[in-house]
């Protein structure tokens, strides 16, 4: 996402290498990507109304006019499980879980193709991470985006990615398909993990 500069190595995305793009450059690629962040109260601006924070993306790259967005503001509040009555609250206003449907809304605000979500249930009750999970399956096929998908809960990693790549000490150990790898792990460090796993589970 480039929030913070690479120390070393490339990142590419949709084959284009971006690793030294400056912000003007990262700009219209910004509109294809966009970020799903572990905290969900400290995502939206507090001294915004919802509805602000829904339409700010296209107010920022000028991808609609303020009537066409309010449009695809309602379109998403309706996928995501909400009325069109909390658009004018603020966060502090709502519950933890709600505002995560917010912040899933507003990053489809501009049909991008790639999201990284970064824990995005970890700081939910667990009777709501459920419902946001299916939320986001549901998502992912109806707009048939690719997701980056952050967390150390592996049931949870299982059940949403295709493929899992292992992470230790900031460097991948090994990756795999998610069947393939939780079933007959490779790595010392994943077989680990997933001996914990089964563990925990029985």
């Amino acid at each position: 996402m480039k929030l913070a500069e690479a120390d070393e190595g490339d990142i590419y995305f949709d084959g284009r290498r971006i690793t030294g793009l400056g912000m003007k450059e990262m700009r219209p690629l910004r509109r294809q990507m966009q970020m799903i962040f572990q905290h969900p109260d400290s995502a939206l601006n507090p001294r915004q109304t919802l509805l602000d924070s829904l339409l700010e993306p296209v107010r920022l790259h000028r991808t609609m006019d303020r009537e066409a967005g309010m449009a695809k503001a309602l379109e998403l509040l309706e996928l995501v499980g909400l009325s069109s009555g909390i658009l004018l609250r603020y966060p502090h206003q709502i519950s933890g879980g709600q505002i995560q449907r917010i912040v899933i809304a507003r990053a489809l605000m501009l049909n991008p193709a790639f999201l990284v979500l970064d824990e995005p249930t970890s700081m939910l009750d667990v009777s709501v991470q459920a419902q946001v999970i299916e939320l986001l399956r549901q998502v992912q096929q109806t707009f048939s985006m690719t997701y980056l998908f952050i967390s150390h809960d592996l049931e949870l990693v299982r059940c949403v990615s295709d493929r899992i790549a292992v992470m230790r000490s900031g460097q991948i150990v090994e990756t795999g398909g998610s069947g393939q790898l939780m079933e007959d792990p490779q790595h010392p460090y994943t077989r680990k993990l997933v001996d914990a796993f089964r563990a925990l589970r029985y």
